[in-house]
């Protein structure tokens, strides 16, 4: 019958439960679990597994290959992605952290992406400036606040004067 568990368990059902009691890492939680479960008998195939666990039959299969190959150890370890590397390298974010501090500043995120173009030979989108600056570098654009056209300087003064500030 496809998808029969031909697997052999090494670690006894007692260590089994108590590494899921102490395992704080859901996946591996889960992945410990899919292991007692079948070392007590309760599951009798792989698609009864994927049932009990809530994933896919490929994915028990690929925990249970892992497991064949490096024991526990390997199947406990999670695969993360480091990501696509960022466009703006370090040494420029740090040329562009230098240049938000400066008194003139930059006033736009258009400007900072022109800027970007014409003295470090990079094309990047408005998104990805926005994000670096607003959200990574936590940097504010040097933009000053308008100002009335009519508002009054001696009003203004007598405010100030007479609320302390």
């Amino acid at each position: 019958m496809a998808g029969n568990l031909k697997i052999e368990i090494i670690e006894s059902v007692e260590t089994l439960s108590k590494l899921i009691k102490q395992e704080k890492n859901p996946q591996k939680k889960e992945r410990i679990q899919a292991l007692y479960w079948i070392k007590t008998n309760l599951v009798e195939s792989i698609g009864h597994l994927s049932s009990l666990s809530g994933k896919h039959r490929t994915t028990v299969s690929r925990w249970l290959s892992s497991y064949r190959k490096g024991g526990l150890s390997k199947m406990l370890d999670i695969y993360k992605s480091s990501g696509r590397k960022a466009v703006i390298t370090p040494e420029i974010e740090q040329i562009l952290i230098n240049e938000l501090k400066e008194k003139e500043g930059f006033s736009s995120y258009k400007e900072i992406q022109t800027w970007l173009y014409t003295s470090h030979n990079l094309d990047v989108s408005y998104k990805v400036v926005h994000d670096t600056v607003h959200y990574r570098l936590k940097a504010k654009l040097k933009v000053p606040r308008r100002s009335n056209v009519k508002k009054d300087a001696q009003a203004e003064a007598e405010f100030k004067k007479k609320f302390h500030l």
